[in-house]
């Protein structure tokens, strides 16, 4: 009989998005593929995890002039 060696499936690592704020929220990736959007706030330890998509908010002090958030992420209160 023979053996057969079979490796577990590949698990991509959660996606890591820089933030400027201690508040976030997340819906995914919007609309239908996403989920209900979540507010998430930030302790000491600096960053928070999404509990739908895993995705994980670290506080960066960088302030790029021209970057962009990932879709679907939301920073503050700033009415969104």
């Amino acid at each position: 009989m023979r053996t057969v060696n079979a490796s577990p499936p590949a698990v991509e690592p959660p996606e890591v998005i820089k933030v400027h704020s201690h508040r976030v929220s997340c819906d995914g990736v919007g609309g239908a593929l996403g989920h209900p959007r979540v507010y998430m706030e930030m302790g000491a330890e600096g960053f928070v995890e999404c509990g739908y998509c895993d995705r994980k908010f670290v506080l960066s002090g960088d302030h790029g002039e021209d970057e962009q958030l990932a879709p679907g992420v939301y920073e503050g209160s700033g009415g969104h």
